[in-house]
């Protein structure tokens, strides 16, 4: 016993997040307890940390460069990447660097420097490089990448809670909440937690019809258009 693992019990706030016209983001608290051999801490061993990891469903990116000829900004090089997180967000109880190594790091994706982008272009790696961390930086201009070293807090070494914030313009999709318990270099435990993030009211509506009814919603929306601007027309007249 003396041996075995600890075992993470994590949970989260909301396991369903509902976006409609009104959404302005949502605070989610991810918290849970570590479970020790015994039901104590084991004595003399140094305190665990924790990182708490949430995922977006992955998305195919095409970035482009932009570049000034002759004083007209025009595209130049460009890079695709396979399968890029349309959202990530770390929390940890200290900054990753600290508590883990780069190869760890790489093979749990901890920290936004360890994202594995997937790119398919054949570029040069320092291209890819450039490329890879102009991605990380647009994204966390628009706040779906977010690094938070220090935001877990960790209660008699036993209990753990971090908040993650989703922003308005977060995508829809199956998230990913993941924790995993680190001490002396390693990762002892992990555990994975679901969150779906949906449109509901009349956005959902909308998006269903788009998804499910292509050619019907395509005409709807052209005859909604033509409409619009016919009544837009009507009404200058008669001003």
């Amino acid at each position: 016993m003396g041996q075995a693992k600890p075992v993470l019990v994590p949970d989260v706030s909301q396991r369903q997040v509902d976006i409609a016209y009104s959404f302005t983001g949502a605070d989610l608290l991810l918290f849970g307890a570590i479970l020790y051999p015994g039901g104590r801490v084991p004595a003399g061993e140094r305190p665990a940390d924790i990182v708490v990891v949430v995922k977006g469903p992955t998305q195919s990116i095409l970035l482009r460069e932009k570049e000034k000829v002759a004083g007209i900004w025009v595209n130049a090089q460009s890079a695709r990447y396979r399968s890029a997180p349309s959202f990530y967000s770390v929390a940890s109880s200290r900054p990753i660097r600290d508590l883990v190594d780069d190869r760890t790091r790489a093979i749990y994706e901890l920290g936004l420097d360890s994202l594995q982008l997937s790119p398919t272009s054949t570029a040069p790696p320092d291209v890819q490089a450039r490329f890879g961390r102009g991605l990380v930086e647009l994204k966390k201009r628009a706040g779906l990448y977010v690094e938070s070293p220090r935001a877990v807090e960790i209660t008699d070494g036993v209990l753990y809670r971090a908040r993650v914030t989703i922003p308005a313009r977060v995508p829809v999709g199956r998230f990913t909440a993941e924790t995993f318990l680190i001490r002396d270099g390693r990762v002892l435990a992990a555990a994975v937690r679901d969150i779906d993030i949906r449109k509901s009211g009349f956005e959902r509506f909308v998006a269903r019809a788009a998804d499910r009814h292509e050619l019907i919603y395509g005409l709807v929306a052209v005859m909604l258009s033509v409409g619009l601007g016919y009544l837009a027309g009507w009404v200058a007249r008669r001003m």
